[in-house]
């Protein structure tokens, strides 16, 4: 009985560790090793356009550059934006980080309540005009380098430009354990960012437009790491994918 008692007391304190006081702590943390870091950006002036435009912005990625791109994302002249976190354990003390970061989080996954938080977030973005969405292409559990559909209909039920985003540096560390092969910068590490020509995705498409447009959308993101990282220096036994040399010319920028 009393084993029981004491074994009920740990967990209640590990769970207010866990919810209360990790999280400020992580984002103070990640908070101060993302100011020691210094970008270097290749084409911003395609993000500045597309927020200074009325219709909303969408962000494509990939997930293993996630903790690059979150420091990035947060600064004020980045304005606002919505992210996806899973309903996971981890993924309520990620949501914590990136709310601590100014972020506001729909909970979902592509394995539990991803459809859900989707829909929170198109409803976000149709309510403020001015509300970016950052989403990773290859959703929460992969496979890794493999576009799925959720940006596409982000971009597509909201009228939002979809803007493809890759970063890289070569100074460090690969989270072997995850599934993505998380890239995590160390102090003082360059991070190059570069941003891609934004993507049009027409209101009503047809099925197999719709996979032309996320084949398209993940060729042009891995063929831009893939001459990222050889400019950076950066390198990983395991690629994401091998880009096609010559990626067919599918999808039309997004007007002016």
């Amino acid at each position: 009985m009393e084993r029981g008692r004491s074994k009920r007391r740990r967990k209640r304190v590990r769970h207010f560790l866990f919810r209360t006081v990790v999280p400020p702590l992580a984002a103070a943390l990640y908070r101060l090793l993302g100011w020691t870091w210094r970008y270097v950006e290749v084409r911003k002036h395609l993000m500045d356009e597309a927020l200074a435009g009325e219709r909303p912005l969408v962000a494509a990625f990939f997930h293993a550059r996630t903790f690059q791109l979150l420091h990035y994302n947060s600064r004020p002249e980045h304005g606002r934006w919505i992210l996806m976190c899973s309903q996971s354990r981890d993924g309520e003390l990620m949501t914590r980080i990136e709310e601590g970061l100014g972020f506001r989080v729909a909970r979902g996954s592509s394995g539990s309540g991803g459809a859900r938080a989707l829909v929170q977030m198109i409803k976000a973005q149709r309510e403020d005009r001015t509300l970016g969405s950052c989403l990773a292409v290859d959703g929460s559990r992969g496979p890794r380098g493999v576009a799925q559909l959720g940006t596409l209909t982000l971009a597509q039920k909201t009228g939002g430009v979809l803007l493809p985003v890759a970063a890289s540096t070569a100074d460090c560390r690969i989270y072997h354990k995850s599934w993505d092969r998380t890239v995590i910068p160390r102090r003082h590490a360059q991070i190059r960012i570069h941003i891609g020509e934004p993507i049009e995705v027409a209101p009503r498409l047809e099925v197999f437009q719709l996979n032309v447009l996320r084949a398209s959308l993940e060729r042009r993101l891995l063929s831009m790491h893939a001459e990222l990282d050889a400019r950076t220096g950066f390198s990983d036994p395991e690629p994401l994918r091998a880009p096609s040399a010559a990626p067919e010319p599918l999808v039309q920028p997004a007007p002016a």
